[in-house]
């Protein structure tokens, strides 16, 4: 049997596995057990009642956290003459065309998110075997291809975050750092949640938010009633 990490141990120290507990009092549980040497992402996760399989129960979306997510992100943009002009003038990381194709065709993708005019899908469109394991496809419905690449940049760096149900049912994302106060982690949970909720498919039946948890990178998840999480 393997042993169990003294710190591991002493995180789990006071949590009931079993029981739901209220979104405020879970925020300050993790808070208090993320006590690793770097500052931990606290991250949401979402076991929906939809199968993926379907195409009318997918679930997708992107939401604007309203405190951001804490981390640095890199936006690469794809585009020609003026639009490329926007998305650097609003603080794109990597702006192109045919060039910025051959070098992720290369295997050199130094970005964490990707946005795209419209008239420049045909050629991001070669790029799919790359970008879309990654998850880093640009796509009209969570705003990554746009003419308003300005906007998409800075929404990106801004705290917007790309949710996709997984074939299990689970959404996740994270939603701050342990940094944050209770508060504006409380809020970005919320907001995550809202959206997820507002993406309800068509083809989803019964109960749709079957659990919710919460966790720190390195420490325990803690389940959430999930009538605590609603923004409204």
């Amino acid at each position: 049997m393997a042993k169990i990490a003294k710190r591991i141990q002493k995180s789990r120290e006071g949590i009931d596995p079993a029981k739901l507990y209220g979104l405020t009092e879970a925020v300050t549980l993790v808070k208090e057990r993320a006590t690793a040497k770097f500052d931990e992402t606290i991250e949401v996760a979402m076991n929906l009642g939809v199968d993926p399989r379907h195409a009318d129960q997918m679930v997708r979306g992107v939401v604007n956290l309203p405190n951001g997510t804490g981390r640095s992100v890199r936006v690469a943009v794809f585009a020609r003459g003026a639009k490329a002009d926007e998305a650097k003038a609003a603080g794109a990381d990597v702006v192109g065309a045919e060039d910025l194709v051959e070098i992720v065709q290369g295997g050199k993708i130094d970005f964490d998110r990707c946005i795209a005019t419209p008239d420049m899908m045909p050629l991001v469109g070669r790029l799919g075997k790359v970008l879309g394991p990654r998850g880093m496809m640009p796509n009209p419905k969570v705003g990554t291809v746009t003419m308003d690449v300005a906007a998409a940049v800075k929404a990106s760096k801004g705290g917007a975050v790309e949710f996709r149900v997984e074939k299990a049912g689970i959404v996740h994302a994270g939603v701050g750092k342990a940094s944050f106060d209770a508060k504006a982690l409380e809020e970005n949970i919320r907001a995550f949640a809202d959206a997820v909720i507002k993406a309800k498919p068509t083809g989803a039946k019964g109960n749709y938010v079957k659990r919710v948890a919460i966790s720190s990178t390195m420490g325990p998840g803690l389940k959430i009633d999930p009538a605590t999480i609603s923004a409204a």
